[in-house]
């Protein structure tokens, strides 16, 4: 535990959790409420023409690891960015949550039948994850709120900040080339991501919430 601490902030505990919680109530949430009404499939002719590659399922179920080593990098910056960081991802996955029950989607899955490990893993990406709640891609949004985590941070290595610009890439072609996701709900998350991150300091709100945090903590 005391190790912990000397990685993650201590005032930073409570805007993480909330982040985890907003982040589940968001994704896993909502589909109680949208379960019984229509989806809408929001793919297009190129997606069509995009392949499946069952490999990239290891870059899929590998985005969860830079998420965890970036969202901490993102909250160990100087006491404003970091508040500016999470709550830009706050408020994201609160638009995600009005889209979600808004605009219920969903997508046409192939059947995978091949023997490979990378198969066996693709048919178990498609149980444990429904095809609903695409638009905007968390997978994306999350991602690419890895990379600006340290995109602007001197404190990190030039090339770590280059590797997480790939990997975050990477993770959004990911979720096309399996089939999680389609063209518009990659380009939603990524945009929803820089919007955020923008609007939340020049509207004030990562102000308030890091007043209101602080509160809370102190």
């Amino acid at each position: 535990m005391r190790r912990l601490r000397e990685i993650i902030p201590n005032e930073m505990y409570l805007p993480l959790f909330l982040a985890v919680a907003c982040n589940t109530v968001t994704y896993f949430g909502t589909r109680l409420l949208t379960a019984e009404r229509v989806h809408y499939d929001l793919s297009c002719t190129l997606d069509g023409r995009i392949p499946l590659v069952p490999w990239t399922v290891a870059i899929y179920f590998g985005s969860y690891l830079f998420w965890i080593v970036n969202y901490v990098i993102g909250v160990r910056q100087s006491r404003e960015k970091a508040y500016r960081f999470i709550s830009a991802d706050f408020a994201a996955k609160l638009v995600c949550l009005a889209c979600f029950l808004l605009l219920p989607t969903t997508n046409t899955r192939p059947d995978i039948t091949g023997g490979s490990v990378w198969d066996s893993l693709m048919r178990l990406l498609y149980e444990v994850d429904a095809a609903d709640n695409l638009f905007p891609s968390i997978h994306c949004l999350t991602s690419w709120f890895g990379y600006i985590a340290v995109r602007g941070n001197a404190g990190v290595p030039k090339w770590y900040r280059a590797l997480s610009l790939v990997l975050a890439l990477a993770i959004c072609v990911s979720t096309l080339t399996t089939k999680q996701h389609v063209l518009v709900d990659v380009f939603a998350g990524v945009a929803l991501a820089e919007c955020s991150f923008r609007l939340v300091e020049k509207s004030g709100f990562s102000r308030r919430y890091r007043n209101i945090m602080t509160r809370l903590h102190g």
